[in-house]
């Protein structure tokens, strides 16, 4: 899989193309989209020809309309030569001490099956007990932070070679990761994409093609037995925040009776804490 020509955020040298690749990108007309956002479609077309400056307000209402992720709103207010509407507060911000213990609570919920909170770029910002534990022998240098979910996943010193349906796996990341780079502008994920992307096969891994009715499984080899997982990833409803805007807590859910035999009899009080790479 490889990235398109044209891919990531809509582009451009002022507030009118960046807002046109966005209209296109959701499929919408220039009628529709005024309507939506109590605005002409003349008018519109004048922003879009850069011909008219939108006010702060339209520009906000047309971005909500578009589901413009919130570093992109940013992004066209300070087209239209705007301040940022929203603020990037780091995590360890006193201000962010409530949201942390909510996550705190989440991932300790979850125990004994993995979880973990990571950003827009895949960054490991904390872990459960379950996690910690599934991830035992991955190379060292994977484990230092910053980690990185999909390095660790895909890397041939990883996860890769104990993964069953590590083909299936592997595209459903590139594939996630292609649509995160569809939505925001980000070298650094990009980066990471085309590193990933390249990885060779892990020497002697499983590539089992798995056929689940209703989801894919992320099948594991641990300890001599094969843990099957189900995915599934939680954000925050309307964030007012970029840093709030791109975590996620992606959870494993035990998709079959072994594993959750398995974990609720390992994962115990003296299994490693996960402190380390706490919120």
């Amino acid at each position: 899989m490889t990235i398109m020509a044209g891919m990531g955020s809509p582009t451009g040298t002022g507030v009118g193309p960046l807002l046109r690749g966005w209209r296109e990108r959701r499929q919408l007309s220039q009628l529709q989209l005024a309507l939506r956002a109590d605005s002409s479609a003349r008018h519109l077309s004048f922003v879009e020809n850069g011909r008219s400056r939108p006010s702060r307000a339209l520009l906000l209402r047309l971005a909500e309309e578009l589901d413009v992720p919130v570093r992109e709103r940013n992004a066209l207010l300070l087209a239209a030569g705007y301040a940022p509407q929203y603020p990037e507060t780091p995590l360890d911000d006193p201000s962010m001490d409530a949201l942390r213990a909510g996550l705190e609570r989440l991932l300790a919920a979850h125990d004994p099956y993995p979880a973990v909170v990571i950003d827009g770029t895949f960054r490991v910002l904390a872990a459960n007990r379950a996690a910690v534990l599934v991830l035992e022998g991955v190379a060292p240098q994977l484990l230092e932070p910053p980690l990185n979910a999909v390095r660790i996943a895909l890397h041939p010193e990883g996860l890769a070679p104990r993964i069953v349906n590590h083909r299936q796996w592997r595209r459903h990341l590139l594939e996630r990761m292609a649509r995160q780079l569809e939505l925001v502008r980000s070298e650094s994920l990009r980066q990471l994409y085309e590193e990933v992307r390249d990885y060779p096969e892990p020497a002697g891994g499983a590539t089992e093609e798995e056929n689940c009715p209703f989801a894919l499984p992320l099948r594991l080899r641990h300890e001599g037995r094969v843990l099957s997982f189900l995915s599934t990833v939680t954000t925050f409803n309307t964030p007012l925040d970029v840093t709030v805007s791109e975590l996620a807590l992606e959870a494993f859910l035990p998709a079959d009776a072994e594993t959750v035999r398995f974990l609720q009899s390992a994962v115990g009080p003296e299994r490693p804490d996960p402190s380390s790479a706490g919120v």
